[in-house]
């Protein structure tokens, strides 16, 4: 089991996958910092001041125990399509530099289609 798991390990896609998961999140945490210090202040000196993550809709009375925090969430997407963004133009850099696709090369005849073109020759002679 342990040479198993070892050979696991060892492939390239899960090493990959790993570092991407590593990278991902450290991304995550600098377009969070990124959007909530400094994209969202003048936003929210637009909007009257307001603190855009603290907008919330109370429900059940005044004490605030219950709310939906839709200032959070709207905060959320904007962190998401920053990342998204991020991450096309990256994917997009990245297929520049690659070149185009090679292009694909014709298949070998199988021997059935040798076969069958050497018979075709043969009845053209004829």
């Amino acid at each position: 089991m342990a040479k198993e798991f070892k050979d696991f390990i060892n492939r390239g896609n899960v090493v990959d996958l790993a570092v991407g998961i590593v990278m991902g999140a450290a991304f995550g945490a600098i377009v969070k910092s990124f959007v909530d210090d400094i994209i969202m202040p003048p936003i929210g000196s637009i909007i009257s001041g307001v603190d855009f993550s603290s907008l919330k809709i109370q429900l059940g009375g005044p004490d605030g125990k219950a709310s939906i925090k839709y200032g959070a969430f709207l905060q959320a997407i904007i962190n998401f399509l920053i990342i998204a963004f991020c991450v096309f133009q990256v994917v997009k850099v990245m297929n520049k530099l690659k070149g185009p696709p090679p292009a694909p090369k014709k298949p070998e005849p199988t021997p059935t289609e040798l076969l069958l073109t050497e018979i075709r020759d043969e009845l053209k002679k004829k």
